[in-house]
């Protein structure tokens, strides 16, 4: 069992385990001594979002690494997918994110990328573990002029402002569209409006004046009813939500109503497919994407790849079959084509791309997909016995699918944080789907409830 990696990253409240400035430290070390693979200097990025905590894991973080006789590369709050890209073009040997993404300001994580920009695989995370724990690594300790050094990259935000413009055919600009953008207080309050500005747009800017505890506070990407109220006001084609640390963005259309991320997926990959762009003719979703999506898809000749929940999973995916496109309903997409991990920017750019080349605003685009009734219960469980090892509910689920008749699904899984069982069942019609999904929280209290 992993004691402090989670399913991305380390995260907690700062200044409690595992959030302090003390396994931050250790973490540095860990990590600098993971990463130390080729001759001559080293060098980490390290990035943030504008959390008030950020000050105290940067700092511990860039004594842990310094101690190991590695350099630290440091850029200041930018978008995590800003570090992604700056370790590669940096040509850093890691990239470490100090954020806790649409969490509360009182919360703050840290997250690595390896020096291609991927985050690491759990293999890698469960090593830099066993290294705090086991201290093999705490008489390693150079002196004198082997002790490394902290360098501020100044260009740093203009690096990934034309990196993320890079993403678009140089021809075309945003002149004539009128959007809100939601920065939600966090690592894109800079970078954000000047590219949307820089690319021609008229613009109007919330939620970009970070005080340190204000991010994600009513606002962002968690928040969208403020963004939907503005878009109504100023009369914009579109609002543009990101949360904390930029690797994601909801999109809201020009009548201010919220485009789920699934009709975002079913818009952006026809358009992919129709372009020639898209690789073995696949989008890769995940286990909640809806199941009119898959229908959508299909119809186009696209197969719908299901992944477990969470944008790592994603990405493992795409890499191991040469996939070029996914994404979740939250608001992750991944465009392997221009960066290594989701990037709420350059999802903002291809679906701006796709309203100027097509004339057509987002709320027509979004209707690439109709959407089947979805049901989601939670059952709280006493343990989580495996499911495949009970056979009233697998009879229980069998049952289900029968019913359904190939017109919808159904999806049980346990939480990863809670003590809960989450039901989903889809189909055509609201009383079906609700009767079994019924029948199956049923069992499943009465099994292990």
């Amino acid at each position: 069992m992993r004691k402090l990696f989670g399913t991305d990253g380390v995260r907690g409240v700062a200044n409690l385990e595992p959030m302090t400035s003390e396994i931050a430290m250790q973490l540095g070390r860990a990590a600098a001594h993971m990463f130390m693979r080729r001759a001559g200097r080293h060098q980490v990025v390290i990035g943030k979002d504008t959390r008030l905590s950020g000050y105290m894991l940067e700092s511990a973080l860039t004594s842990g690494i310094c101690s190991m006789g590695v350099d630290v590369l440091l850029v200041g709050p930018l978008p995590t997918p800003a570090i992604a890209f700056l370790t590669r073009s940096l040509r850093a040997d890691a990239g470490v994110v100090i954020s806790a993404s649409h969490n509360p300001y009182q919360d703050n994580g840290i997250k690595f990328f390896s020096n291609e920009g991927f985050k690491l695989p759990d293999e890698l995370e469960a090593r830099i573990e066993q290294l705090i724990i086991s201290d093999e690594i705490k008489h390693l300790r150079p002196t004198a002029d082997a002790i490394g050094k902290a360098y501020r990259i100044d260009d740093a935000e203009g690096r990934y402002i034309e990196f993320v413009k890079r993403s678009l055919p140089r021809d075309l600009d945003f002149q004539g569209i009128k959007l809100v953008v939601d920065c939600a207080n966090g690592a894109a309050y800079k970078v954000a409006p000047a590219v949307f500005r820089e690319l021609g747009a008229e613009i109007e800017v919330i939620a970009n004046t970070p005080d340190g505890m204000n991010i994600n506070d009513g606002c962002g990407a968690v928040h969208p009813e403020r963004l939907q109220e503005a878009v109504r006001r100023h009369g914009a084609h579109i609002g543009i939500a990101l949360d904390g640390d930029a690797d994601r963005a909801i999109f809201v259309c020009e009548q201010g109503t919220i485009i789920d991320g699934d009709h975002v997926m079913a818009a952006l990959g026809l358009d992919l497919h129709a372009q020639g762009q898209l690789a073995c003719q696949t989008v890769v979703g995940t286990v909640m994407s809806n199941f009119g999506l898959e229908i959508a898809m299909k119809k186009a000749g696209i197969q719908l790849m299901r992944t477990p929940v969470g944008d790592r999973y994603l990405m493992e995916r795409m890499l191991a079959d040469g996939y070029n496109f996914g994404g979740e309903q939250s608001g992750h997409f991944i465009f392997l084509d221009h960066n290594t991990t989701g990037d709420g920017l350059i999802s903002a750019l291809q679906i701006l791309s796709l309203m100027k080349r097509t004339g057509k605003p987002l709320s027509e685009l979004a209707k690439a997909m109709t959407a089947v009734p979805q049901i989601l219960l939670n059952v709280k469980v006493k343990h989580k016995p495996d499911l495949n090892q009970i056979p009233d509910i697998q009879q229980a689920i069998k049952s289900a699918e029968v019913t359904l008749n190939g017109s919808g699904r159904v999806l049980v899984r346990y939480s990863g944080t809670e003590s809960l069982l989450r039901i989903m069942v889809e189909g055509e019609r609201d009383s079906t789907i609700r009767e079994v999904a019924d029948h199956l929280a049923e069992i499943v209290r009465a099994r292990i409830g």
